[in-house]
């Protein structure tokens, strides 16, 4: 298990690349790629997703997002161990909403799962609405001035006291997790234009409360896994 590790100090915009790829063309590429994303997220996220549902901690009965579905693996478990709750997945790119929406059907899951095709920085859904929200693998895609607009989203869609798990490419902190941030500074783009981020210090400017983080990597591909609960006023 990853040990937990405080977030870096100073200002995270300092220390996150800006992206290379106009955000308009990720839905585009990200369909592209949708027929073997699994191939790599078995051998770089794999280890992310299972501590991210650990530390979701799902409680019967719950109202759970995910935001941004990717094929519908991380959303196909969570419905899972959700029986009686509701289970709502959001996902931008065509490509990815088919292959969510395939998996859910051939598990037999389709029928409780509501999948919605819209963008994480506009979601249709009312306020605080979810116990608990989800989302893997994106925050490392957009321009960092949307990060907080994201993040402002799921906590706009939180209940008081609903619960954050966060999966993203981050900063590696060791020589040999750098290398792709360093190509990706250099133009060579080696991660579908994911760079490393960092969730935890805009959680904190945005008000939530316990922030955790934890960090791992898997195949020198290094993730943070943050946690956070929106404060009950």
């Amino acid at each position: 298990m990853a040990a937990a590790v405080a977030p870096p100090v100073g200002s995270w915009r300092d220390q996150v690349l800006e992206v290379q790829s106009a955000p308009e063309k990720m839905p585009g590429m990200y369909t592209r790629l949708a027929p073997v994303y699994e191939a790599w997220a078995r051998v770089a996220e794999s280890r992310a997703r299972r501590r991210v549902l650990t530390l979701a901690a799902l409680r019967p009965g719950e109202d759970v997002l995910e935001v941004a579905t990717g094929t519908g693996v991380q959303l196909a478990r969570l419905a899972r161990g959700n029986r009686g709750g509701r289970t709502v997945g959001v996902e931008l790119a065509p490509g990815m909403v088919k292959r969510t929406g395939a998996r859910l059907e051939q598990a037999q899951l389709d029928g409780r799962v509501e999948l919605i095709e819209a963008s994480a920085l506009d979601l249709p859904l009312a306020d605080e609405g979810f116990d608990l929200v989800v989302n893997s693998y994106m925050l490392d895609l957009l321009p960092r001035d949307d990060i907080p607009r994201a993040l402002s989203e799921f906590k706009r869609v939180l209940r008081p006291g609903g619960r954050i798990v966060l999966s993203n490419m981050t900063v590696g902190e060791r020589p040999t997790h750098r290398i792709w941030d360093w190509a990706y500074s250099r133009g060579v783009v080696l991660t579908a234009n994911c760079r490393g981020v960092l969730a935890g210090p805009v959680l904190r400017e945005l008000g939530f409360a316990h922030i955790r983080r934890e960090y791992l990597a898997q195949m020198l591909f290094p993730t943070e896994i943050v946690t956070a609960t929106k404060e009950d006023l």
